[in-house]
């Protein structure tokens, strides 16, 4: 089992809480780094603790949520080592996994409801890389960090 660290601004808070127990449900480790209020809150903020965990914490994963999951998938990529996947239905969570290696899954609360998020994560955590010709890719993509 992953350890994950979870963060969320205002628009994704309640998906993240149920998203934590979900995770914890299944056996993993969790650390939410909150917010734990839906006071305004910058995406950023939460996008960069989540994904600078993910990067320093060997094997961990990362959940991230807001109102559409864009800025905080935009901002937790500007993070070295990290590949978040935006997903909306369990077959692109499924395919970031094991096409894209994807290490923290970015999630919309005012997109998607409860029921979608729960298979999207699912997929997600049954989902393996699938190496060979993808690693090759996985490469070339992290060989772009910082042109």
């Amino acid at each position: 089992m992953a350890t994950f660290f979870v963060g969320a601004d205002h628009g994704g808070v309640q998906l993240k809480e149920f998203l934590v127990e979900a995770l914890a449900d299944r056996g993993h480790e969790v650390q939410d780094l909150g917010p734990f209020a839906t006071d305004s809150v910058d995406y950023p903020d939460f996008a960069i603790k989540v994904a600078t965990k993910v990067a320093q914490t060997e094997g961990s994963k990362g959940l991230l949520v807001c109102g559409t999951g864009i800025g905080m998938s935009m901002t937790a990529n500007k993070i070295r080592g990290i590949r978040a996947a935006l997903v909306t239905d369990p077959f692109m969570a499924a395919m970031a996994v094991e096409h894209n290696d994807a290490n923290v899954l970015c999630l919309g609360e005012r997109v998607i409801g409860i029921g979608l998020a729960s298979s999207i994560l699912d997929a997600f955590l049954g989902a393996s890389f699938g190496g060979d010709r993808h690693a090759r890719r996985i490469g070339k993509m992290m060989g772009a960090e910082g042109l």
